[in-house]
């Protein structure tokens, strides 16, 4: 069973950093099983998932992470629910289940294959622990939001995250989520946005521009953290921020940078859907390796 950890204090500065250290392990082995998957299929997400590995890995890490779930039992009552609303994602939600041990590792190279659990666009039917299917857009908060009245009506002490896009926050849709979870009060839901710039038409601030992005949020009632998603320590601290508050929703607005941790996809211009060379798929990978060394 994977369990919150830090509903009480580490017993030493020691002991925190050596689980910051276990985190940033964690999140190379999802970065690593992002680009096994996307070596497998020449194609996929992989800007998103490696931008995004060190948010799941605080969620998703063997012993550290901050889910309460069981990976042999994907649909214990008592688990907290993580919902992807965003398909596209999918890769690097496959990535975080194998670390934890909900999926087989081995399993992962099945991914977008005919009859395989892990489909390039999340789909709940198919994966264990994949909650609600994404797809279009702006459909997860409202899901949350439905999610928590009812976990809440049962007397469950189990929460909800909902990671969005920052090109969710286009969708009308996830306001009137984001008003209502306000309304109803819910202490049990948190989102998590991944603020990486970039949307399927441009750049984010081109499409539709959303910032102040805090302030918005906290203009519809939520007790909003913004922190570097790619900070390990920092995403700890905001989730500690967003456990001890008990006046409503919250939301953990996570800035990313697209490619993180493979300096030559980092940098890459079209990184929405990103290109990579058939070459480059090893190269990404040795790259990850000898960070490990």
């Amino acid at each position: 069973m994977t369990s919150v950890t830090t509903d009480q204090p580490l017993a030493s500065a020691g002991e925190r950093e050596a689980r910051i250290t276990r985190l940033r392990a964690a999140a190379t082995r999802i970065r690593r099983h992002a680009l096994t998957m996307g070596q497998v299929q020449g194609q996929g997400y992989i800007g998103q998932a490696l931008g995004v590995a060190d948010v799941l890995a605080v969620f998703y890490a063997r012993q550290d992470g901050e889910l309460r779930l069981r990976p042999e039992d994907p649909e214990w009552e008592g688990r907290d629910r993580f919902l992807l609303s965003i398909g596209h994602y999918a890769i690097a939600l496959y990535a975080a289940l194998a670390e934890t041990g909900t999926i087989p590792v081995e399993e992962i190279e099945t991914y977008g294959s005919d009859d395989s659990r892990l489909p390039m666009s999340g789909m709940a039917s198919y994966t264990p622990g994949m909650e609600i299917s994404g797809g279009s857009l702006g459909h997860g908060l409202g899901v949350a939001c439905g999610m928590g009245i009812g976990l809440r009506k049962l007397g469950s002490p189990a929460r909800v995250f909902n990671l969005l896009s920052d090109g969710e926050l286009d969708e009308g849709s996830t306001w009137e989520a984001a008003m209502a979870c306000a309304h109803h009060g819910l202490n049990n839901v948190t989102a998590i946005v991944d603020i990486n710039g970039l949307q399927a038409d441009g750049p984010t601030a081109g499409v539709l521009r959303t910032e102040p992005v805090t302030e918005k949020w906290q203009a519809f009632g939520w007790n909003a953290v913004r922190v570097d998603g790619n900070d390990i320590p920092a995403l700890l601290a905001g989730l500690d921020s967003i456990r001890d508050h008990t006046g409503g929703p919250s939301v953990l607005i996570c800035d990313t940078r697209t490619g993180r941790g493979v300096p030559f996809l980092e940098t890459r211009e079209k990184a929405h859907f990103m290109p990579v060379a058939e070459h480059e798929w090893q190269a990404a990978l040795d790259h990850l390796e000898g960070d490990q060394q």
